[in-house]
């Protein structure tokens, strides 16, 4: 018989209580304290359900297991935040009917079942499971240590199976699933086979364990075993002298014979293979000088490949590769010349300097490929660490040589071509002077016996060719510098890059989309305002990527509107490229008043500046805007002391200074602007603000000036006449000093411009300043 009862509930997240069971549990849902809080004010009596998902904060009638138990609180004992420990004791099944939230606790309807219920099998039969049972949860105590001896003595004490089987399911390790299971069969025959089922699973798998962990402990004194053996074997080896012939060091001194290396070499790699040979194989230093030796064999010490000496060859693969560059194919061509007579020749270092995308590094190639050298690229762009180029030391974990022995590893000959790509970028910290360890690498005297701190043998350098790439030299040290021969790469005309863009990078960009040459044709006049109006750059390397843009249009309208050929002429230019970006600095259209066109070199090439200056009523200060550096700044104020030394020359009052504030700016001032060549620009333009004598539109001039009046020299030359061209201005004033550099650039830019050698000041006034 059933009887149905209200009762306060709890849900249990991960625990299930069997009848018998004493557990303590803590509570701190505000429902479950007020529950137990009820059921103390009444019979002490709780019902226990176990909840199906432990992540339920509020779990409904869904979401609790059908049967659970009737419990009697023993002992509350209050905790800090609100927490309760309850202690408990199972006292029989019941099955949750309903519940219902009776503020503030939930009240479960459960029908308790009496345990006349049960005793419906024979006295005989619940013997025999009773004393199965037993035998077989005495076993598995036996058999696990951890199960203590009062459990195993509960257990021969009992004489009731329904006790028996709750004692055994509550004492032993069973899991959750399987007294929920307990809990809801009602017949004690089928809760006793059940019960059995587990404890006989549990000893199988007590088995299993055991049967593993001895194999496990076979397996490792097995190992122990063979490694002794090894190591007797290879005791008894050496007392009769005779070596495996397949072991692994005999290949290593296999190798060591046929290798092409100095005795010196070949005596250190037989010292670390006999030194390996005694070492356990598992050892953590075994690994370390086996990576060792390897790396030394690995090494070309003496290898070397046969270099292409045509200088017909060179040139002409050099012609094919790039347009201009006359300087460096003359140096390359040179150097072969020398070594062709002397038949050996020191390794000269080579530097390339310019802007980027003039082709430094693509002439590196050009030249391993004209001189049929392997080539290696080593990038030193934010290298700071010392042992990136001399390598760490192999005590160290994780040790491995510098960028330099692994570059010649790559390689595989003594005498390839290496690139130091970006030795400009090379930056120092606390790991050391990253400049100071390339200094032994740049030095033909030293590199003969370069120390790498891995390698720890001298590794000969003198027959690579080294070539480095840097975009400028102010961060390069001196000591450094002064080892390299320094070739500069100037920015390219706007008719070279039609040439380099024509011949070489459209060629490439239509092979690299798909495209076939003729489905893609673009008009010189096309390129020329690609070029101009697109770009600004001293390389060609944003003139790539427009021609590649226009590649990926193409393509597309080839590949959907199915069109044959699309030729890009300078109408259509813009439905590919869109609005062009960058204008023609022109000259001015009149003369003006205080206004003068300078000369400016940048990084993309050179620049036409205009310098303004007013002359207002104030108190005699000077006034610079512009983003003006210190060079400038200096230039400014020697001009402004130059012009007041003239003031008797050009009849200016003797108070004209005191009483004006004079302001010079320099237009675009959110670009930074500095360098020694605005010094007579801004001398003619605040002379002309002073005396109102006008300045010719069609003149720029470059130059600095001294406080006397003299005409210094400047840099950067071709690309500033370059920008004066493009500015229609056909009259430069040059320094007297950069005579020479006029005659080196080009006919083209230079045809058709009057250029007025000056030496002083008075000479650049004359030539500007318009006298009515």
């Amino acid at each position: 018989m059933s009887e149905m009862k209200n009762i306060p509930m709890v849900a249990l997240k991960e625990m299930t209580m069997l009848p018998g069971m004493l557990v303590n549990f803590d509570v701190s849902r505000q429902k479950s304290i007020k529950a137990i809080e009820a059921a103390m004010r009444d019979e002490q009596k709780i019902f226990i359900a176990t909840q199906k998902d432990p992540a339920k904060e509020q779990p409904a009638m869904a979401d609790l297991y059908e049967y659970g138990l009737v419990a009697e609180i023993k002992q509350i004992v209050k905790l800090q935040k609100n927490v309760v420990r309850v202690l408990v004791i199972g006292q029989v099944r019941a099955r949750l009917v309903s519940f219902e939230l009776e503020e503030p606790y939930v009240l479960a309807k459960v029908s308790v079942e009496s345990k006349s219920e049960k005793e419906q099998v024979e006295d005989i039969s619940l013997e025999a499971m009773l004393r199965e049972i037993k035998d077989m949860a005495l076993g598995y105590c036996k058999l696990n240590d951890k199960i203590g001896k009062s459990v195993s003595d509960r257990i021969e004490q009992i004489d009731e199976l329904e006790d028996m089987i709750y004692h055994v399911a509550n004492s032993l390790p069973f899991r959750n699933r399987t007294k929920l299971q307990l809990l809801a069969t009602k017949e004690l025959d089928k809760q006793a086979q059940l019960l059995m089922d587990e404890l006989e699973k549990e000893i199988d798998i007590f088995h299993i364990r055991q049967d593993l962990q001895i194999k496990v402990k076979e397996r490792i004194d097995k190992n122990q075993r063979e490694y002794v053996l090894k190591e007797q074997l290879k005791l008894i080896r050496e007392e009769l002298g005779e070596e495996d012939e397949d072991s692994e060091i005999m290949e290593f001194q296999r190798q060591v014979e046929s290798l092409e290396a100095s005795e010196e070499v070949k005596e250190k790699l037989k010292k670390e293979i006999k030194h390996l040979n005694k070492l356990s194989p598992t050892s953590s230093e075994s690994a370390v000088t086996r990576g060792y030796i390897e790396t030394l064999l690995a090494l070309p010490w003496d290898k070397t490949s046969e270099d292409n000496n045509d200088l017909d060859n060179a040139a002409k693969i050099l012609a094919e590769d790039h347009y201009g560059l006359e300087k460096v194919k003359e140096r390359i061509l040179e150097f072969l010349a020398v070594r062709n007579l002397t038949a050996k020749g020191d390794s000269p270092i080579l530097c390339l300097v310019g802007p980027p995308g003039t082709g430094k590094t693509s002439i590196a190639r050009s030249v391993a490929k004209a001189l049929n050298k392997k080539y290696e690229r080593i990038s030193l762009g934010g290298v700071h660490d010392e042992a990136e180029i001399r390598g760490h030391r192999k005590t160290y974990v994780g040790a491995m040589p510098g960028r330099i022995v692994n570059a010649l590893k790559n390689a595989g000959v003594k005498n390839p071509l290496l690139l130091l790509d970006e030795i400009d970028k090379v930056s120092r910290d606390y790991k050391g002077d990253t400049f100071s360890a390339l200094l032994e690498v740049c030095d033909s005297e030293q590199n003969c016996k370069f120390r790498d701190h891995y390698v720890e043998l001298p590794v000969d350098l003198s027959q690579v060719l080294f070539i480095a790439t840097a975009n400028s030299l102010e961060t390069i040290p001196r000591p450094l510098l002064d080892r390299m021969e320094i070739i500069e790469l100037s920015s390219y005309l706007e008719t070279e890059k039609l040439h380099i863009a024509k011949d070489h990078l459209l060629e490439k960009q239509i092979q690299k989309h798909g495209l076939k040459k003729k489905q893609l044709t673009i008009t010189d006049a096309a390129m020329s305002r690609i070029i101009r109006y697109y770009t600004k750059e001293a390389g060609v390397r944003g003139c790539e990527r427009q021609i590649a843009k226009v590649c990926r249009k193409a393509a597309k309208e080839i590949y959907e509107d199915e069109k044959k050929t699309i030729k890009i002429t300078k109408t259509n230019l813009e439905e590919y490229l869109g609005k062009e970006k960058y204008r023609d600095h022109l000259k001015n259209d009149s003369d003006e008043v205080g206004v003068v066109r300078g000369l400016a070199w940048t990084s993309v090439g050179g620049v036409t500046l205009e310098v303004e200056v007013n002359v207002m009523p104030g108190k005699g200060q000077l006034k610079l805007t512009g983003q003006l550096g210190d060079v400038m700044k200096e230039s400014a104020y020697a001009a402004l002391s130059y012009v007041r030394s003239q003031s008797k020359q050009y009849k200016i009052e003797k108070d004209f200074f005191a009483e004006h504030d004079i302001h010079i700016h320099i237009p675009e001032g959110a670009v930074p602007k500095d360098g020694p060549s605005a010094g007579i620009t801004m001398t003619t333009a605040l002379l002309s603000a002073v005396t109102g004598i006008k300045v010719r539109a069609n003149l720029s001039m470059t130059g600095e000036v001294t406080l006397r009046g003299r005409v210094l020299p400047i840099g950067g030359l071709k690309e500033k006449l370059l920008a004066a061209k493009n500015a229609k201005i056909d009259t430069v004033c040059v320094p007297k000093k950069n005579e020479n550099d006029v005659l080196q650039v080009p006919d083209e830019v230079t045809d058709g411009m009057n250029i007025i050698y000056v030496s002083e000041m008075s000479q650049v006034l004359k030539a500007a300043l318009i006298k009515e």
